[in-house]
C-alpha cells in the first residue's frame, strides 16, 4: 500500500516510466504500479475539482484509479475558489511569506478553526449545502473588508456537487483499512510532499509549509511497525 500523508495539490511529483511522463499532485505515485492500493490519508488537504482533473488525466494515459485509489472520510478540504480568493485579498497589498499560488495554508487554517469542509460533507448533499453557505458568507466578509469580489454560492456549489458525485466511489474508512493491513503484515509506504526543512514545527520557520512533513509527525511510537517512509522534495 502507498499512503500520501500530508500536504495538498500545491506539491508536484513528476515520475518518468518507460519514456512516459506522469505529473501527480494528490494521487500517490504508487498508482503507476499494478496491484498497489493507494490511499490519500487524513493529513492531506484536497481540492476536489483538482483531484477529479488529476484522475481524469491519469485515465487518458491508461492509468485506472477505480479500485486502486481510496480517500479517507475525515479529511479536511477547502474549495480552491474560497482559499485562493481569500488569500489574494488579504495579501495583495502586503509582503507575505506564502510561497505558492496553490498553497495549503487557507485549508489548514479552516481545519485548525474547526470550520473546514470535509470529504464526508462533500458526499452528503444536505449537510454540504448548509456548511458551504456558512463558508461562503464567512469568506465574503473577509473579501468585502479587503475590497475584493465576493464569491458566488451558486457557482461554487455547482462545481463541487459535480466533483462530489464523481469522487463518492473513492471514499472509504481508510483508518480501518490501514490497521487491517498492518495486522496482515502488509508493507505500507508513506509518501510525503516537501522535506524536513519545510516542516511547520521542525523546519526553517517562518519560511515553511503549513503542515508536518517529517516522519515523526504522523508516525508515533510503534503504531505502524512495518512502514517504509519516503519524503519527496517538492
Amino acid at each position: 500500500m502507498v499512503v500520501r500523508t500530508q500536504g495538498g495539490n500545491n506539491a508536484g511529483h513528476t515520475v518518468h516510466i518507460a519514456g512516459q511522463k506522469y505529473v501527480l499532485h494528490l494521487v500517490p505515485s504508487g498508482i503507476l504500479r499494478k496491484k498497489k492500493i493507494c490511499v490519500i490519508g487524513n493529513g492531506v488537504v484536497i481540492d476536489p475539482v483538482s483531484l477529479v482533473e488529476e484522475i481524469e488525466g491519469l485515465r487518458k494515459l491508461g492509468i485506472k484509479a477505480e479500485g486502486n485509489l481510496l480517500s479517507a472520510r475525515p479529511r479536511t478540504w477547502c474549495s480552491r475558489i474560497i482559499a485562493n480568493s481569500t488569500r489574494n485579498a488579504r495579501f495583495s497589498k502586503a509582503k507575505t511569506r506564502s510561497a505558492r499560488p496553490n498553497g495549503d495554508w487557507p485549508r489548514l487554517w479552516d481545519k485548525a478553526a474547526r470550520t473546514g469542509l470535509r470529504v464526508i460533507d462533500l458526499i452528503n448533499p444536505e449537510r454540504f449545502i448548509k456548511q458551504l453557505e456558512f463558508k461562503i458568507r464567512e469568506n465574503n466578509e473577509i473579501l468585502k473588508a479587503f475590497g475584493a469580489q465576493p464569491l458566488s454560492f451558486k457557482k461554487v456549489h455547482g462545481e463541487y456537487r459535480v466533483a462530489g458525485n464523481y469522487l463518492k466511489p473513492f471514499v472509504a474508512n481508510t483508518v480501518i483499512l490501514l490497521h487491517e493491513a498492518v495486522r496482515r503484515g502488509d508493507d505500507i509506504l508513506f509518501e510525503g510532499a516537501q522535506g524536513t526543512f519545510l516542516d511547520i514545527d521542525f523546519g526553517t520557520y517562518p519560511f515553511v509549509t503549513s503542515s508536518n512533513t517529517t516522519a515523526g509527525a504522523p508516525v508515533r511510537d510503534r503504531a505502524f511497525p512495518r512502514i517504509v517512509w519516503t519524503v519527496w522534495w517538492g
